[in-house]
């Protein structure tokens, strides 16, 4: 859309975030009638969530290669100046858009009958059914939220860094550290645990190398576990 078009990839996530949702839903549906209405979505669900994975890693791979893509926006060489501290548009406009998102997630599931039933469907789905909520279409639509949520971020990354098919890759190791570091279920745990995270990471990187950024990550994973295993501000 960008190169075609000249879309910003923010506004463009915005738009397509509807239809990612369906999509999120429809496959969600395929995995419940395929897995767990069977019993068998532990081993077996995983492996299906990774097959999709790559199935569709290799589908971009052969639609689009396997360069290295960045987007072009108004605002890309562009920045402002905070006390003497120069700050690309770039990052700030991400920025600025992802920690709307996690308010705007963070509102939905603290005050929203839906969000609440999201927040209980993993606790206690026998008590969420004698509330009147259908767990099948709970976790559909959390699924879906968290697709569409996943395409916004994908959009926000492009703005900042050049991506390729695999840049997942890079990315599934820090979610899940910075999931389990959180506290899993915490919205606010999430967004402090990735700011630990990437100032870490930052550190790290410019003392020692980029080679051992990523170790950081599972560095601190491996803390959380040994030393708090339900995360930050888990309960």
């Amino acid at each position: 859309m960008n190169s075609a078009f000249g879309f910003d990839p923010i506004l463009s996530g915005l738009l397509f975030t509807p239809l990612f949702f369906g999509l999120g839903a429809v496959v969600y549906r395929i995995y419940y009638e395929s897995f767990e209405r069977r019993g068998a979505e532990s081993l077996r669900g995983l492996v299906f969530f990774f097959g999709l994975l790559f199935i569709i890693e290799v589908s971009l791979s052969l639609a689009f290669g396997v360069d290295y893509r960045l987007v072009q926006t108004a605002y890309t060489s562009k920045s402002i100046d905070f006390g003497g501290v120069g700050v690309a548009f770039r990052y700030l406009v991400p920025c600025v858009v992802g920690l709307a998102m996690t308010l705007a997630l963070y509102l939905f599931l603290g005050r929203t009958f839906y969000g609440r039933a999201i927040m209980a469907v993993s606790q206690d789905q026998g008590a969420l059914r004698l509330m009147g909520a259908n767990p099948v279409q709970i976790k559909t639509i959390a699924f879906g939220i968290g697709i569409a949520a996943a395409s916004l971020a994908g959009a926000l990354l492009i703005s900042i860094a050049p991506v390729i098919p695999s840049s997942d890759r890079d990315y599934i190791g820090r979610m899940f550290a910075i999931t389990v570091l959180g506290g899993m279920g915490s919205i606010g745990g999430t967004l402090v645990a990735a700011i630990i995270l990437g100032l870490a990471e930052n550190l790290m990187s410019t003392f020692f190398g980029p080679s051992w950024s990523l170790a950081v990550s599972f560095g601190l994973l491996l803390l959380a576990l040994a030393v708090r295993p339900a995360g930050l501000f888990g309960r």
